[in-house]
């Protein structure tokens, strides 16, 4: 018989206290001499249970939001973000979601959708813009990876966004990103409501437009494979929220 026994069959562990204290009985075990001591154990291992078996593009959708509020929220679970899961996924990784986001530090992917290591493909860039070098990694993402979902996400804010809005030179390749941008600032001028917020949106469905002109990705969306869709980002609430 194995040395070491489960507590959760022979103790009564007093579990009242904070949530952030309380011991997981199923990864707490009594040593040889008594000790108890819990196990460093990844709550999602292996795949979390949401992506067992065949992952739709819907469901893919659903986990990011899933995951988003929970951050939001001051629920976050930090899932696959142990050595663990540093071992599972050394040697390939299997991405359910691609996200083509603001290179904004404020706008930490992996930290805002409430995950870890191997589960997002993500390529930054400010004002998260489809330039060559960008699409093709979208596209490396979905035909080569597999992901489910492709999410560009904008923030409040947007510092790319702002700066087309001041039409100043600004040294080096820095006015390559503002030209990118541009068409959505010019488009937006005449709407009612928060100017910056106005174009952010536009230059998200900007960007959507191009990835979907992709003839790789737009043979994914036919076959059902593929979902491009925009979020939101607020600075001040966490929140995605879909456009």
């Amino acid at each position: 018989m194995n040395s070491e026994i489960s507590a959760t069959s022979s103790l009564d562990l007093n579990l009242n206290k904070n949530t952030d204290d309380r011991i997981d009985l199923e990864s707490t075990i009594i040593s040889p001499g008594g000790i108890i001591r819990c196990l460093e154990v990844d709550p999602f291992i292996g795949e979390p249970p949401e992506m067992e078996g065949h992952l739709s593009p819907d469901l893919a959708i659903g986990m990011l939001y899933e995951g988003n509020r929970r951050f939001a929220q001051n629920r976050s679970l930090h899932p696959h973000q142990n050595s663990f899961r540093l071992d599972e996924v050394a040697n390939g990784q299997n991405p359910f979601a691609t996200i083509l986001g603001c290179a904004d530090s404020r706008v930490p992917v992996e930290v805002v959708f409430d995950l870890g290591l191997g589960d997002l493909f993500v390529i930054r860039n400010a004002g998260n813009i489809v330039t060559d070098t960008a699409g093709g990694s979208v596209e490396y993402g979905a035909f080569v990876l597999g992901t489910k979902v492709i999410l560009v996400l904008g923030h409040s804010r947007c510092g790319a966004i702002r700066g087309a809005m001041g039409n100043i030179p600004l040294p080096g390749q820095i006015n390559c990103i503002l030209n990118l941008v541009k068409p959505a600032v010019d488009s937006t001028v005449n709407l009612p409501g928060d100017r910056v917020t106005n174009a952010v949106i536009a230059n998200i469905r900007n960007q959507i437009e191009l990835l979907e002109s992709s003839k790789v990705l737009s043979e994914l969306m036919a076959m059902g494979e593929l979902k491009i869709v925009g979020g939101f980002y607020d600075l001040n609430t966490g929140l995605v929220n879909p456009v």
